[in-house]
C-alpha cells in the first residue's frame, strides 16, 4: 500500500463503517494470500511506554486466520492448518460480514462468568466439539477486498478492521479494543481485573511475520508450552493421571523441566491417560541423567504432545514451580518448543 493509500484509509474509514459496506482503497485487486505466517509478540519483562506504543489486553486462547474468499470462510491455526471444522459457529459468522474478502488476525476464546477469558474452557468446548461459546477476537488486518493493507500502520489497519467488526451484530465476534496509556498503567489494571497481561504494538509500524519487536507481551502469571516426556499414574485411579513430567527442547535434547500435578479434573484426568498410554516407550526421552525422585513411577512417553502450563516462578536449578496444568495444545509440534524467554533471561 502506498503511503498516499494509507492516509485514505485513516480518512475514510468512519465513512465505511456507517455506509455499512467496507471498501479497502481503489488499488490492483487480488485475492488474500492462502496464508501469512503470523506477527509474534516477545515476552518482555515490563511494558514499553511513549506516544508511539498501544496496548490491547491478552486474550488466552487460540491465535487464528480467518481468511474471508469466495463466499468461504478458512480458520487456519498460527502454522497454518485448517481447523475450519472445530471453529463452525465463528466461521458462519465471519461469513456474514460485510467484506468481499478479508484475512483477519485474531484469536478464539471462551469467556469466563467475570468476562476472563479460559484456555481450560477453550480445550474443553474444543473436546466435546461444542463452538457455540466460542467467540473470535480480531485484532489486526492484513487483506480487505482485493488489496494487501499489510505495509500500512498498525493505527490505519485497525481503524479499517473497527470499521468492518461494526458491520457484524454477531456476538460471535469482537473486535479488541486499544489503549494508548502508559503500558505499565495498564498491565496493573488487566493484572486487578485477574488476565493474563497485556499485548504492547507499535502503531507506527507495518505487519511483519515473524518475532520481532514490533509487538511485546507481557505477564501477569507466566504461561508456556511444555513437551510431555512422561506422567505419572493417578493414585486413586489406575486408567488416570496424576501428574505429567515436562521438558523443552535446547539444541534437539529434551531437557528435563518438572512435573505438573495440578490443573487435572478427573474426566481431563482420564483422557490424558487414554492419549499418553498409546505413546509408551521404555526409555527417559530426556537428555542426561534424572534423579531418582525425578525417575521414580514415571511411565515414559514420546515426547511428541505439547502442553500449556500456568506457573508462578521457576526454582534456581530450572524447575516448574506452583504450576497448573491447562490443557494440551494441538496447534504446535513439540518440536518448536524450546526454553521459555523467561527462563533464559533468568540463568543466562
Amino acid at each position: 500500500m502506498s503511503k498516499a493509500a494509507s492516509h485514505r484509509v485513516r480518512a475514510k474509514t468512519s465513512a465505511r463503517a456507517a455506509s455499512g459496506k467496507v471498501r479497502a482503497p481503489a488499488q490492483k485487486s487480488a485475492p488474500p494470500p492462502p496464508f501469512v505466517p503470523p506477527c509474534l509478540a516477545t515476552l518482555v519483562n515490563s511494558p514499553p511506554d511513549g506516544t508511539d506504543w498501544v496496548h490491547e489486553i491478552k486474550y488466552d486462547g487460540y491465535r487464528l486466520q480467518a481468511r474471508i474468499a469466495d463466499g468461504r470462510v478458512t480458520l487456519l491455526t498460527r502454522s497454518g492448518i485448517d481447523w475450519t471444522g472445530r471453529f463452525s459457529s465463528v466461521a458462519k459468522a465471519l461469513a456474514k460480514l460485510a467484506v468481499t474478502s478479508a484475512l483477519l488476525d485474531g484469536e478464539v476464546v471462551v469467556e469466563t462468568a467475570g468476562g476472563a477469558t479460559s484456555f481450560v474452557d477453550l480445550v474443553a468446548a474444543l473436546e466435546a466439539g461444542r463452538s457455540d461459546d466460542m467467540l473470535f477476537i480480531a485484532f489486526d488486518l492484513l487483506h480487505l477486498d482485493g488489496v494487501d493493507v499489510t505495509s500500512a500502520p498498525l493505527g490505519d489497519r485497525k481503524g479499517l478492521l473497527a470499521a468492518i467488526m461494526k458491520t457484524s451484530r454477531s456476538k460471535r465476534l469482537r473486535y479488541s479494543e486499544h489503549f494508548a496509556s502508559d503500558g505499565s498503567t495498564m498491565l496493573e489494571a488487566a493484572c486487578k481485573l485477574g488476565l493474563e497481561g497485556i499485548i504492547s504494538k507499535r502503531a507506527d509500524l507495518p505487519y511483519r511475520s515473524g518475532r520481532r519487536s514490533d509487538w511485546l507481551k507481557s505477564k501477569c502469571i507466566l504461561t508456556d508450552e511444555f513437551v510431555i516426556g512422561g506422567f505419572l499414574v493417578s493414585s486413586v485411579d489406575a486408567k488416570a493421571v496424576g501428574a505429567l513430567v515436562l521438558g523443552t527442547f535446547e539444541n534437539g535434547r529434551l531437557v528435563y523441566a518438572g512435573r505438573v500435578g495440578t490443573g487435572f479434573t478427573r474426566t481431563v484426568a482420564g483422557r490424558l491417560w487414554q492419549q499418553l498410554s498409546p505413546a509408551k516407550v521404555t526409555a527417559s526421552p530426556f537428555a542426561g541423567r534424572l534423579t531418582a525422585d525425578q525417575r521414580r513411577g514415571v511411565v515414559w512417553v514420546r515426547p511428541d504432545r505439547v502442553a500449556q502450563i500456568a506457573y508462578r516462578s521457576i526454582t534456581g536449578d530450572g524447575l516448574l514451580r506452583h504450576a497448573a496444568f491447562k490443557g494440551l495444545r494441538e496447534d504446535k509440534p513439540a518440536a518448536d518448543v524450546g526454553r521459555p524467554r523467561a527462563w533464559r533471561d533468568r540463568t543466562s
